[in-house]
């Protein structure tokens, strides 16, 4: 429920902005109306940007790594003893 509520008062926040800045005249009218677009295009390019900074810095967990192997070798017999074929090794 918190995480809503910051939502929705981001949303009020930015709407008041807005309609502020059209009621002011600081942006001419005809501007003022694609402020919301390019907030939208604006935070997409942001989220994408973020997504590729995150792969290219993508971690590796050696240890994490050998914990999932060991998961699949444990997945894999369990299902060979229940007559499964699971595939090659």
């Amino acid at each position: 429920m918190k995480h809503i509520v910051k939502i929705m008062s981001l949303v009020v926040a930015i709407a008041a902005f807005w309609i502020g800045l059209l009621a002011a005249s600081v942006v001419p009218r005809n501007y003022g109306w694609l402020l919301p677009i390019y907030l939208i295009v604006s935070l997409g390019c942001y989220g994408l940007l973020m997504v590729g900074v995150g792969l290219m810095r993508f971690p590796t967990y050696p240890h994490g790594a050998r914990l999932l192997q060991k998961d699949i070798a444990e997945a894999k017999e369990f299902l060979k003893r229940r007559g499964s074929d699971v595939g090659s090794d």
